[in-house]
C-alpha cells in the first residue's frame, strides 16, 4: 500500500498540470482575497468618503459600507424611484414628493411601497432600487463601532477563514476534477488493468493506496496555500489590532474543503472501477459542481445560497463580517465522509470481484 501511495505522489509531482493548477489557484485566491487583507480601522470621515465606490455591487466593510436597515434602504431608494417615476412615467415632482412624504410619515414597509407603486403607477422597479440600497457608506465612527461589535462575536481570522474556504474550496474542487482523472487513467488501460489483477496485492490495499495517494497530492498544496494565507491574515490582523488565531483557516479547510476533495476522488474511483475508465466521471463531476453551487428558495421565500445535500462546494456569500455557514453545512460535510466511506467499500468489492 505504501508503494502505491508513493508511486501516485511521484506521478503527480512529475505532472506539469499539477504545478500549473497550483499557481493558478494561488493567483486567483490572492486576487479575490486581497481586499479582505486590507481591512482596517478608519481614522476620520474624509478617509471613508475617499473610499466611496461608483458601483457598490462589490462594496464591503473594507470600503466603509455597512448593511442598511429597512428604513435606511427606503430613504436611500426613494429618490431614485421618484426620479424614474418622473422621467419614465411623467409623474410630477409635486406628486412624487407627496408619495415620498406619505411613505416616510406612515412608515410603509418595502413590500407595501412596491405594492402601492404597482397598483397606482404600474411601476415594477421598486425592488431593484431597494436592493441597490442594501448597503450604505457610514461614518468612521459607525464603521469602527460596527467592526468592534463583530469582532466581539468572532475573530477577524474566523471571518477571513470563511471567505478563504469559500473560494479555495471552489478552486480546489475544479482543480481536483481535472487532476484526479490521471489517478486511474494509466491503471485502466487494458494491459495494465489485467496485469494489476495478477499482482499479490489485496483489493483494499490497492483501492486505499490509490485514493490516499490522490488525496495526499491535493492535501499538500492545500496545506501550503492555507499556511500562506494564514500568515497574511495574521500579519494584517496583528498590525490593525484585530483578534486572530493561527488555526482558524486550517480548521475551515479541514471542515469545508477536505471532505469535498475526498468525494471527488471517490467519484473518479467508482467510475474507473465500474467502466474501467475514469473519464466518464468528468462530465458527471461538472454537473455535480453545478448542483452544489446552485441557489434555491429559502424558508423566507427569498432566493439565495442555502447549500444542498451532499454538495461538494460550500459557499459563504455576503459581506465579510456577515457571512454564516449554510444551514446544516457541518452535517452535510459529515454525510460526505460517510458517503465516501461507502463508495470506497463499494470500490473494494468491485475490484475484488473483477480479480476473481
Amino acid at each position: 500500500m505504501k508503494v502505491i501511495i508513493k508511486k501516485e505522489l511521484k506521478g503527480f509531482l512529475k505532472n506539469p498540470i499539477y504545478y500549473a493548477g497550483i499557481l493558478l489557484i494561488v493567483f486567483g485566491l490572492f486576487q479575490i482575497l486581497q481586499p479582505y487583507l486590507k481591512l482596517h480601522y478608519w481614522e476620520n470621515d474624509a478617509q471613508v468618503a475617499s473610499a466611496r465606490l461608483k458601483n457598490i455591487a462589490d462594496a464591503d466593510i473594507m470600503d466603509g459600507y455597512l448593511p442598511a436597515t429597512e428604513e435606511e434602504q427606503i430613504e436611500l431608494a426613494l429618490p431614485d424611484i421618484c426620479r424614474e417615476l418622473r422621467e419614465s412615467l411623467d409623474v410630477s415632482k409635486e406628486e412624487t414628493d407627496a408619495i415620498t412624504e406619505m411613505f416616510l410619515k406612515e412608515k410603509y414597509r418595502q413590500d407595501e411601497i412596491s405594492a402601492y407603486l404597482i397598483d397606482h403607477y404600474s411601476y415594477t422597479n421598486t425592488d431593484y432600487y431597494l436592493q441597490e440600497a442594501e448597503l450604505r457608506q457610514g461614518s468612521a465612527e459607525e464603521v469602527n463601532a460596527y467592526m468592534e461589535e463583530k469582532f466581539g462575536q468572532m475573530r477577524y481570522s474566523e471571518y477571513f477563514a470563511r471567505k478563504f474556504a469559500d473560494f479555495a474550496g471552489l478552486f480546489f474542487v475544479f482543480f481536483s476534477a481535472v487532476l484526479m482523472a490521471f489517478l486511474f487513467l494509466q491503471d485502466t488501460r487494458k494491459n495494465t488493468y489485467e496485469l494489476l489483477h495478477t499482482k499479490p496485492v489485496l483489493a483494499w490495499q490497492y483501492v486505499l493506496g490509490k485514493i490516499t495517494g490522490g488525496f495526499l497530492a491535493l492535501l499538500l498544496p492545500l496545506a501550503l496555500i492555507t499556511s500562506f494565507f494564514t500568515f497574511l491574515c495574521l500579519q494584517n490582523g496583528k498590525n490593525q489590532g484585530f483578534p486572530v488565531a493561527v488555526w482558524d483557516l486550517f480548521g475551515a479547510a479541514i471542515v469545508y474543503i477536505l471532505p469535498n476533495l475526498l468525494m471527488v476522488i471517490c467519484v473518479y474511483a467508482l467510475t474507473a472501477f465500474i467502466f474501467k475508465n475514469p473519464l466518464p466521471a468528468t462530465p458527471l463531476l461538472i454537473l455535480y459542481m453545478v448542483y452544489s453551487n446552485m441557489g434555491s428558495i429559502g424558508p423566507d421565500g427569498q432566493y439565495g445560497y442555502y447549500g444542498r445535500p451532499l454538495a461538494i462546494i460550500v459557499r459563504f456569500p455576503g459581506l465579510l463580517l456577515d457571512t454564516s455557514p449554510p444551514p446544516l453545512a457541518v452535517m452535510n460535510q459529515t454525510l460526505l465522509l460517510f458517503a465516501a466511506a461507502g463508495v470506497i467499500w463499494g470500490c473494494i468489492k468491485i475490484w475484488k470481484k473483477r480479480r476473481v
